[in-house]
């Protein structure tokens, strides 16, 4: 594949022809790599066919799954034989298919992303996957052209070229790559103040009983549960309960610190001499990518609550040409959970800003605010407690003292999460960003450039016009809509003239005093 590489690089040098440079293949290696995702569902049905005899319905099940694996590899083998690329003078092109034929053909002006990821199958055999993206929106374009089984060194000249020649602003006058920030391991005590990992409980106990079911294997039966049920059956419910709580949540963290490890390892984030950012981590998944300077519309602050209680955050880059995807949202991760100083000052070095502009006194919103997350919160509650009551009634006292402890605690709890929430709304300008900030349980502070605001979406549901209210969101191209909700309607029309004049006031209709 190097001599691929230098062919290309050659090609770049050219007068831009299409007829010119020749058609590169993907890594041979990746057969290897194709043929070893069959090795486990292999295994996993030998082992059970030797164990279980002649089960017949565990053979069907493992067999279907075998079957399963041998068509994906069989589609990766063929995606192998049949795609080539090319890069030319202007453009990067990539044709696959064998029944259904695709080429693709990106100009280096529309080239926003140059990421470079690797599976650990990837790794084992020296390659890597190169994603080029090109930041469009719709459903027919809005994947990207990925080179999936190249060589890891020429996933680094390619990269290189591509990213020298897609038209980035001139370079910063740094002559090495600047580290802003990288992995320090005292940050492994945020790990845990999730609720990710909890979550991943549920799931994986979910999983592994409907894989047991299906194998007409009844969980209940097992030989360990069996044990447990002798040794703790007569113990009272409360305490079950209680424990079962204990290990969901030590089960959550340790799946918390794992997934930290995993994702966070060799985190490094660096201000390229091209003027654009790296971000590079990733213990068995190997991950790097790239945000261009001139494309950063600003940066984001996240405080989960667990992790708001101590001291930590998260910082996420807010670039155009990324959308606000799911996946581009974990592109634009610049930070993993830091203590809540070290996320500011990168962000502050990130925006080029002495101070970072999301620390600033915001303007406080009306007490009608507050009434209204108080009010959505017990008509949260309140089903909950009429559903509780309703069974006891009709079922049993028990989930009658349920009910009326579950509104006893619930009250409370409900006015406290909408008096916090109703702390965390605010709004303010400062420079020229704007700053929006709001959420309970994970408390968002964005602060946008004004020059990247194209538009203001303004809502008001029936509610909000009777109380007075009003939501105006600060819409940036290729990025979404930031919005400052439940704010005073002459507020927030003061706010969004403040921010950008007079791109609102053709819209306005000014009532005179009397």
């Amino acid at each position: 594949m190097s001599h691929d590489t230098e062919r290309l690089e050659a090609a770049g040098t050219s007068n831009g022809a299409t007829e010119g440079p020749e058609w590169s293949r993907l890594s041979p290696r990746l057969l290897w790599v194709n043929l070893s995702m069959i090795a486990g569902p292999l295994v996993l049905f030998a082992v059970t066919a030797a164990l279980t005899g002649a089960d017949l319905q565990a053979l069907i099940s493992l067999g279907s799954l075998v079957i399963t694996f041998l068509v994906i590899t069989g589609i990766s083998t063929m995606r192998l034989l049949t795609t080539r690329f090319r890069v030319t003078g202007d453009r990067v092109e990539l044709r696959s298919g064998l029944l259904f034929r695709s080429h693709r053909s990106v100009p280096f002006d529309r080239i926003r992303s140059v990421d470079i990821e690797a599976k650990p199958m990837h790794r084992l055999f020296g390659l890597t996957s190169l994603r080029i993206g090109t930041g469009e929106q719709t459903a027919s374009s809005s994947r990207k052209l990925s080179l999936d089984g190249i060589t890891r060194h020429d996933a680094r000249r390619l990269r290189r070229l591509l990213i020298d020649r897609r038209g980035s602003d001139p370079a910063t006058g740094q002559d090495d790559d600047v580290t802003i920030a990288e992995m320090d391991w005292a940050w492994l005590r945020y790990a845990p103040l999730t609720v990710w990992g909890v979550g991943s409980v549920f799931a994986g106990v979910g999983t592994a009983y409907r894989i047991l079911h299906e194998m007409k294997v009844d969980p209940l039966e097992l030989g360990i549960v069996k044990d447990i049920e002798d040794r703790f059956g007569s113990v009272p419910l409360w305490f079950g309960i209680l424990v079962a709580v204990v290990i969901t949540a030590l089960l959550g963290a340790a799946i918390s610190t794992a997934t930290f490890v995993d994702a966070w390892t060799n985190y490094r984030l660096e201000r390229e001499r091209d003027a654009g950012f790296r971000i590079r981590r990733g213990l068995l998944i190997s991950r790097s990518v790239s945000i261009e300077e001139r494309r950063l519309r600003g940066v984001e602050v996240a405080e989960p609550m667990l992790l708001r209680w101590a001291g930590g955050a998260s910082l996420s880059a807010i670039a155009g040409g990324l959308s606000n995807s799911d996946d581009n949202r974990s592109r634009c991760s610049l930070t993993p959970p830091v203590p809540r100083e070290e996320a500011l000052r990168v962000a502050a070095d990130v925006l080029a800003e002495k101070r970072p502009p999301t620390e600033m006194k915001l303007v406080a919103h009306s007490r009608v605010a507050l009434r209204r997350r108080i009010n959505r919160g017990l008509c949260v509650l309140a089903p909950v407690v009429a559903i509780l009551l309703g069974l006891g009634l009709w079922l049993t006292p028990v989930l009658v003292h349920t009910a009326w402890i579950t509104a006893l605690v619930g009250v409370p709890v409900v006015i406290a999460l909408a008096n916090d929430a109703y702390r965390a709304l605010g709004h303010g300008v400062r420079d020229r960003y704007l700053v929006v900030r709001a959420g309970t349980f994970t408390r968002r502070t964005v602060a946008l450039q004004r020059d990247g605001v194209i538009g203001w979406n303004i809502s008001r549901s029936y509610f909000q016009r009777r109380n007075g209210l009003l939501t105006i969101g600060a819409a940036t191209a290729g990025v979404g809509c930031y919005k400052v909700r439940d704010v005073s309607v002459g507020v927030g029309l003061a706010y969004a003239e403040e921010a950008v004049p007079e791109l609102l006031a053709p819209f306005i209709e000014r009532v005179p005093r009397d």
